[in-house]
């Protein structure tokens, strides 16, 4: 398992690193990413389709596509975790965000689309995508609502095309774009790479994106122009940058000039910070110890969450919930956990679905502070988690 801790600034990179076992992710190959560069006009569309969901109070999961069926063994929930919401997408959801007031949830398509929710009723509000989306039809990889000093709030997405898109979601336009290009850190730009991840910094004013030829570039969001680009240098003896995939990036959540990255290289395919407690928590894609608590300041190993007793999932997803709990989810065991924080037991799991969980997001704030995202094949589930044993909401 592979962490990385960057400082910005003007010199190269300086990073500490902390190295264990693990296999790699595997992913599409470069070959996959198609070079078109196509700047033409927003086709962007607004759905008009409801999306039906339930009240808090019945835990019964309801379709929100009537065409679709339900797979013969339908998903289920234990203990206190409790399907509020399912939406059906129509297409595989690689990842998904809730906005930062917690009103709208987002969903990133393998076609290259982006699926805008209602986070008070699920129903789908609209449909971005644009030419250039459309033609490439390659999967979005990733979503960030944000916004800065000279911007009202938007939403950064990544592409496996290697484009970077700014939205205006309500006005559903694309405000800018850029196209990123594989790096070879000799002053060559050369082939398009993937675009794997990407993160916010706490102001907004910048961002960091990672991708498959293991650099990350950071931009100043403000004029979209690239300010910096983190490699390991060309010592096969240091271990000062990534060497090869890098799948998951995040800003520290209270300082502009640091964040952590995970790749290929011994993989760590998921990161979440807990500013309080000055932890990262980490997900890894393998069969053992796929969840470590780290300590930021050292980049020493707390603890590592036991396995699951009912089978572990190969971590695609993990974050805190709160001061108390962690959620993670993945594939081979098809499955989500809410784990107490302190005692690292398994408090509550939904299971029984019908492929690997890609993506998570918890809404941050608002009505639905607390709702649990999660994706599953062509589906997302809206979770409630009762932390005190009596719904919340």
């Amino acid at each position: 398992m592979a962490l990385q801790l960057t400082a910005i600034k003007d010199e190269d990179l300086q990073a500490t690193k902390v190295k264990g076992p693990g296999p790699g992710l595997l992913s599409m190959s470069d070959s996959d990413a198609d070079t078109t560069d196509t700047e033409g006009e927003d086709e962007s569309e607004a759905e008009t389709e409801q999306n039906v969901s339930i009240s808090i109070q019945d835990p019964g999961p309801v379709s929100t596509d009537k065409e679709t069926s339900l797979p013969q063994t339908p998903p289920k929930t234990d203990r206190d975790l409790h399907i509020h919401t399912v939406l059906q997408c129509g297409c595989e959801v690689m990842t998904c965000q809730f906005s930062n007031d917690g009103t709208l949830l987002a969903v990133g398509l393998t076609d290259g689309s982006i699926k805008v929710y209602s986070a008070d009723g699920g129903e789908l509000l609209h449909t971005l995508r644009d030419r250039d989306s459309v033609v490439c039809s390659l999967p979005v990889t990733s979503l960030c609502f944000t916004h800065t000093s000279q911007t009202h709030s938007v939403m950064l997405a990544t592409y496996a095309s290697g484009c970077v898109r700014c939205w205006y979601v309500w006005g559903r336009q694309c405000v800018w774009w850029l196209k990123e290009a594989r790096d070879s850190g000799k002053g060559e730009v050369g082939e398009q790479r993937q675009t794997l991840c990407l993160s916010v910094s706490p102001s907004g004013e910048q961002a960091a994106t990672g991708g498959s030829d293991s650099a990350i570039h950071v931009y100043d969001l403000n004029t979209q122009q690239r300010k910096q680009t983190c490699r390991a240098s060309s010592s096969r003896t240091a271990m000062d940058g990534h060497s090869s995939r890098v799948f998951a990036v995040t800003f520290h959540p209270n300082r502009d000039t640091e964040f952590i990255s995970g790749g290929w290289d011994n993989t760590v395919q998921a990161l979440h910070v807990d500013p309080s407690a000055n932890q990262i928590l980490s997900g890894s894609w393998r069969k053992y110890t796929t969840l470590e608590v780290w300590d930021y300041s050292s980049g020493k190993k707390v603890s590592s969450v036991p396995p699951d007793p009912h089978g572990d999932s190969m971590i695609y997803t993990c974050q805190w919930l709160g001061r108390d709990h962690i959620v993670a989810a993945g594939g081979l065991a098809n499955a989500l956990r809410v784990i107490d924080r302190h005692s690292q037991r398994v408090k509550a799991r939904l299971f029984d679905l019908p492929s690997a969980v890609f993506s998570s997001s918890i809404c941050p704030s608002g009505r639905w502070a607390g709702l649990i995202a999660a994706t599953s094949g062509h589906q997302v589930f809206l979770l409630v988690f009762d932390q005190q044993g009596k719904n919340p909401l």
